[in-house]
């Protein structure tokens, strides 16, 4: 697989303003928009938004500053690259990430049951996006509530605090505020948004101590998750939904997810199950139990509804 040839002409290297380009040349099967979907989150998230071309806009706050990616696939599987703002040298640069490249599957063995669903997804990478905080705020604002209400305050925050994308990109793209940003909200807006103090809390304690959780994208999948799990309020499962996406730990399970056991037992063995029995059969694929937990769930129907449908608390209204 090459690393991507980036092409910068004169007139980008006179006016900073100008998109930087970049091109990446799979050498085997990539899913663009499937690899990336883990990132989005909701089809409203101002950070991430696919055009009806099939472009996949990103945008992240990286080291350097602001930055957005338009991504688009050819019918080849090339994948065409071009980056705005002050990070778009280091998007551009970690691009092979991003997209899979050191996801490794080769000690993948699917078996019988997941045989089929690995080879219709077989473009399906585990990205490794490497912004940590940009991937704790949004899975601790899923904490305990419904995907609903968790997207819903993730707009609000970053339609209020967020900074308008470099670049030509769709309406509304949003960068996520840097971490002083997060620092700095007051306590009436996390409740406009409808966050408990627990909650805010955490993202406040994980703003704080930001570098150093963005060092984890350099330790081993264990440590990192160790680090991350030493902030008070992020526990196993939200440590488990970053290092999926930031680190790109294809065995990252989530145990203690409200649907995840009830999927995996259903396609597995036609009923749900709890966690511990989720572990249990997902151990044949220990090492790369997170991608064998997505392929059961791709490949699998929804499991039907065992119990009255969740009516969730607006906590604005406390």
């Amino acid at each position: 697989m090459s690393l991507p040839v980036r092409s910068l002409s004169l007139a980008a290297a006179a006016e900073p303003a100008a998109p930087l380009r970049s091109t990446y040349r799979p050498s085997r099967p990539l899913d663009l928009i499937g690899t990336l979907d883990p990132l989005r989150r909701g089809a409203g998230d101002p950070c991430h938004q696919l055009a009806a071309d099939g472009t996949v806009w990103r945008t992240f706050h990286t080291p350097h500053g602001p930055g957005t990616l338009a991504l688009r696939q050819s019918a080849g599987g090339e994948v065409s690259a071009t980056a705005w703002g002050s990070g778009a040298d280091w998007l551009l640069a970690t691009l092979p990430d991003l997209l899979g490249h050191r996801d490794d599957d080769s000690g993948f063995v699917p078996g019988p049951r997941l045989r089929e669903s690995y080879r219709r997804h077989a473009g399906l990478r585990v990205t490794r996006c490497r912004r940590v905080l940009e991937m704790v705020i949004p899975a601790v604002l899923e904490q305990k509530v419904t995907g609903g209400q968790a997207r819903r305050a993730w707009r609000y925050l970053l339609s209020r605090y967020g900074t308008p994308a470099p670049g030509p990109g769709p309406r509304g793209l949003i960068v996520m505020p840097a971490p002083r940003a997060w620092r700095r909200i007051p306590s009436w807006e996390w409740h406009r948004a409808g966050l408990e103090g627990a909650r805010a809390r955490t993202v406040i304690m994980a703003a704080d101590v930001a570098g150093r959780l963005e060092e984890t994208t350099s330790m081993g999948h264990a440590e990192a998750g160790v680090r991350l799990r030493a902030v008070p309020g992020i526990g196993p499962w939200t440590a488990a939904e970053v290092l999926q996406r930031a680190h790109g730990d294809p065995d990252a399970l989530s145990v203690g997810d409200f649907h995840l056991p009830t999927q995996v037992g259903w396609a597995l063995l036609g009923r749900p199950v709890d966690d511990a029995r989720m572990i249990e059969l997902l151990e044949p694929w220990r090492g790369q139990r997170y991608r064998a937990a997505r392929l059961l769930v791709l490949s699998s129907p929804r499991a039907p509804r065992f119990g009255p449908r969740y009516a969730p608390q607006d906590l604005r209204d406390c």
